[in-house]
């Protein structure tokens, strides 16, 4: 009888001990071998940094892990968000805190919701190429060329709309040729449509004008004297509104 052929597929145990391949990148100049696995956050703190700065989340959404970086052989700077972008061969990576782009100053109660405020605090917005580089670039995946082109036509209600899911990570400005700021731009429009345009919230000022009629200032002295245990007791028995 012929002997049965071995089973080469590798066992549970041994497939978890395999070694993972570590690849280069340079952090600051200085070159780490890490995990090509790993992320560029999580291949930071493999080579030893401590992040008390730019790390946020973890997940996608706050945006305040903005990086620039290049690869091997390619002379393009590219940027992304360290916790979403994998390491490459190579990869030279520069931290940045956030993006040093131009803010204008104003006061939302003396703006006028309409495109020549938008004009008169960002110019450089009628620069628009319709490159499109800005929506090509955002982790979020959100229009960006559009609302820039909405608020060119003064469409606050539209700029307020498609970039509702902005995390001002900046990555939108550090590509635009025409040296926009579009995530600045879009919170200035969300600010006018919603302090101007849109209807007062009924509940809310009633709530508003409760408070500074000092209705709960009774429940708030009796919060004060609980302890934090307490707190967080009542907390996780609280009643939810159903979704």
């Amino acid at each position: 009888m012929p002997k049965k052929k071995k089973d080469n597929a590798m066992p549970e145990k041994q497939k978890e001990e395999t070694p993972k391949k570590f690849i280069p990148i340079f952090i600051m100049g200085k070159e780490y071998m890490v995990p090509e696995t790993l992320t560029i956050l999580k291949a930071m703190e493999y080579s030893g940094y401590k992040l008390i700065r730019g790390c946020g989340c973890r997940g996608g959404i706050c945006g305040a892990c903005a990086t620039v970086y290049r690869t091997k052989n390619d002379y393009r700077l590219k940027v992304g968000l360290a916790c979403q972008t994998v390491v490459e061969v190579g990869m030279y990576l520069t931290q940045i805190p956030f993006y040093p782009a131009n803010k204008s100053e104003y006061d939302i109660e003396k703006l006028e919701p309409t495109v020549n405020a938008l004009m008169k605090l960002y110019p450089e917005l009628s620069r628009c190429l319709s490159c499109n580089t800005c929506s090509k670039i955002c982790p979020q995946d959100i229009k960006v060329m559009e609302y820039v082109n909405a608020a060119m036509r003064g469409d606050l209600k539209r700029v307020a709309t498609l970039s509702f899911e902005c995390i001002m990570c900046g990555l939108c400005a550090s590509r635009c040729p025409a040296e926009i700021v579009q995530y600045n731009i879009a919170i200035l429009c969300r600010r006018l449509y919603s302090r101007h345009i849109v209807p007062k919230a009924g509940d809310l000022s009633a709530r508003v004008k409760e408070i500074e009629q000092h209705k709960y200032a009774e429940e708030y002295k009796k919060l004060k004297k609980f302890s934090e245990k307490e707190l967080m007791k009542m907390y996780a028995e609280r009643d939810i509104e159903p979704v």
